[in-house]
C-alpha cells in the first residue's frame, strides 16, 4: 500500500502522448519522488497500535511534501504489513530493501520485530528508524533509535520515587521477556544506590490476564510501591485486578515504564488515576507545538478524539530528522544518512530532541506523569532538558565510559 497523497505523476508541461508511455511514467516518477518504507503491523494483535504509528509517518511525509519535499523530491511512503509476526516483518523488510531498493525504512514496534529485520539492514546497508522505547543492549550502525533507553526512563524516576514519594520497598513486576528483565536490572541498581530495597522481582507471560495471585503476592509482600514493567494487554488486566482487590494508588502506587495513554483509555482512567509513568512524551505536555501536533494528527486520521502517545510522537518527528540528514548529505544514501544524522536536532512536539553522534540513539527529556481521572497525565516532575542515551547503562556504561560509539561496540567492556 502506498501513500494516497501523490502529487508527482502529472505536470502541465507534458503531452497526453508522453503520459501514455510506460517508460516515461517510470522515469518521471523516479525523478520526482523518493520512496521510503513504513513497516508496521496492519493486521494481527499489534495492529491497533502500529496503524497509528504508520499514520504518524504518513502525516509527517505529507507535511514535508506540502513544504516542498526533500531535495526537490516528494516522499512516497510504501506501507508494508508486518502482521504482528517477526518472521513476516523480516520478509517485508527484504521486499522493501531488496525488491523496492528502499534506502530508509521507518518501522517495527517491538524488539522482536526489530531483531528479526536487523540482519537484513546490516547486510544490505540500509537504514532503519526505530521509534519505540526499548531495553538497550544494541549498537548498530544501520539503526537510528528514537525512543528512550533505560537510563532515560529510570535515572530520575527511581530517585524521585524514593525521595519524593518516600517509598523504600519496591515490588518489581513485569512481562516475561527481554525488555522488562533488562529494565529490572537497571532498576535494581538504582534502587540499591538510593538506599531502598526491592522485595520481589516477578514475571508473568506476555498476554497473561489472570492477575489475582500476583496482586495478592503484592498485598502480602510488605512493599510500599510497585514498579511495573508489564506490557501490552496484561497492563489492563493488572490495573483492574489491583483495584478490584482494594489496593489504592494513594497508599501503594503503581509506578510504570510502559503504561501510556493507549492503555489508560482501554482500561478506563478510574483504574489508573493516581498512578505514575515515566516517559519522554505525554499527550498533556503543554506546548504550542504539541497542541498543534495533536490537532493535525486528529485531522489527518479524521478522529477528533484520537490519542497521541510517546511512540507515536517519535514516529512523527523521526522523518524530520531524516530530512535534515538527507539535506545535509545531499543525497538519500544510507551512508550519507548515517553520517549526517549524527548530532541532528529537532524541536519535536514534546520538546527538543537530538541524535547522539556516538551511538545513533536520541537525547530525550525524562518526564514523570501522574494519571488523572480524565485519562490524561499531570507532569509532576521533569528533568528539564534532554539527557544522553546510554544503551548499555545496565552493564556499567556511563557518559564518561561509552560502550557504543561511532566506531561500533567495544565488547571488551561488557
Amino acid at each position: 500500500m502506498t501513500l494516497k497523497r501523490r502529487q508527482f505523476l502529472t505536470t502541465a508541461a507534458v503531452s497526453a502522448g508522453a503520459l501514455a508511455m510506460p517508460g516515461y511514467i517510470r522515469s518521471a516518477r523516479a525523478a520526482e519522488t523518493i520512496q521510503v518504507g513504513a513497516l508496521y503491523s496492519q493486521t494481527g494483535g499489534l495492529s491497533v497500535v502500529e496503524k497509528m504509528l504508520a499514520s504518524a509517518v504518513q502525516l509527517a511525509a505529507s507535511e514535508i511534501n506540502a513544504s516542498g519535499g526533500v531535495l526537490g523530491k516528494q516522499i512516497e511512503v510504501i506501507v508494508e504489513d508486518g502482521a504482528s509476526d517477526p518472521k513476516t516483518f523480516a520478509e517485508k523488510a527484504q521486499k522493501l530493501v531488496i525488491k523496492d531498493k528502499v534506502q530508509t525504512v521507518f518501522g517495527c514496534h517491538t524488539s522482536a520485530s526489530r531483531k528479526a529485520v536487523l540482519p537484513i539492514f546490516e547486510r544490505r546497508n540500509a537504514m532503519l528508524f526505530y521509534q519505540t522505547h526499548y531495553e538497550g543492549f544494541e549498537c548498530s550502525r544501520n539503526v537510528v533509535y528514537l525512543g528512550a533507553v533505560p537510563n532515560q526512563q529510570l535515572s530520575n524516576y527511581i530517585p524521585w520515587i524514593i525521595n519524593t514519594l518516600g517509598k523504600k520497598k519496591f515490588f518489581i513486576v513485569g512481562s516475561n521477556y527481554v525488555y522488562p528483565r533488562e529494565m529490572a536490572k537497571v532498576s535494581k541498581s538504582l534502587i540499591e544506590a538510593g538506599g531502598a530495597e526491592w522485595v520481589a522481582d516477578e514475571y508473568l507471560e506476555l498476554g497473561h490476564s489472570e492477575w489475582a495471585v500476583m496482586v495478592n503476592k503484592i498485598k502480602e509482600s510488605g512493599a510500599d510501591v510497585v514498579l511495573s514493567h508489564v506490557v501490552g494487554d496484561s497492563i489492563i488486566s493488572f490495573y483492574r485486578e489491583f483495584r478490584n482487590q482494594g489496593l489504592s494508588h494513594a497508599e501503594l502506587p503503581i509506578c510504570a515504564t510502559v503504561t501510556s495513554e493507549i492503555e489508560i483509555a482501554a482500561m478506563g482512567p478510574e483504574y489508573a488515576a493516581g498512578s505514575y509513568t515515566s516517559f519522554p512524551y505525554f499527550m498533556s505536555i503543554d506546548r504550542p507545538e504539541n497542541r498543534s501536533f495533536i490537532e493535525r494528527y486528529r485531522a489527518f486520521v479524521n478522529d477528533p478524539k484520537a490519542i497521541t502517545y510517546h511512540s507515536l510522537e517519535a514516529a512523527y518527528f523521526q522523518l524530520f530528522l531524516w530530512k535534515q540528514a538527507v539535506e545535509k548529505a545531499g543525497d538519500f544514501s544510507a551512508d550519507g544518512i548515517r553520517e549526517n544524522i549524527r548530532g541532528q536536532e529537532y524541536d519535536a512536539p514534546g520538546g527538543p530532541v537530538k541524535v547522539d553522534p556516538d551511538n545513533l540513539h536520541t537525547w530525550v527529556t525524562p518526564n514523570i506523569g501522574q494519571w488523572q481521572d480524565d485519562g490524561q497525565s499531570k507532569i509532576v516532575d521533569s528533568y528539564g532538558k534532554p539527557i544522553k542515551p546510554l544503551p548499555y547503562s545496565g552493564y556499567g556504561e556511563t557518559a564518561e565510559n561509552l560502550f557504543c560509539t561511532a566506531a561500533g561496540l567495544d565488547s571488551s567492556k561488557l
